[in-house]
């Protein structure tokens, strides 16, 4: 899958990878929102689902993140560079 992956990405317009990113932005954020509600709903003494929920928020977290990351470098190679 991971080759899959890079080929299909290889593939994709620059001018399509905003958009993509801003949709996957998107699809973790609900994960983001899915990892904090089983966090929210665990028993105290339910270890397996808190460090579940914990390592889903984090990881979410880092997603939505470096999609921003990444949709902000590719809006920064559109922007046309100052004139000396």
């Amino acid at each position: 899958m991971i080759f899959v992956g890079v080929e299909l990405i290889s593939h994709v317009p620059s001018v399509l990878h905003t958009p993509l990113m801003s949709g996957a932005n998107a699809i973790h954020g609900v994960v983001l929102i899915g990892a904090i509600i089983v966090l929210g709903k665990a028993q105290p003494n339910d270890y397996f689902s808190l460090i579940i929920g914990f390592v889903g928020v984090v990881v979410g977290t880092l997603n939505v993140i470096g999609g921003f990351v990444v949709t902000d470098r590719m809006l920064e190679m559109f922007k046309k560079k100052p004139k000396k």
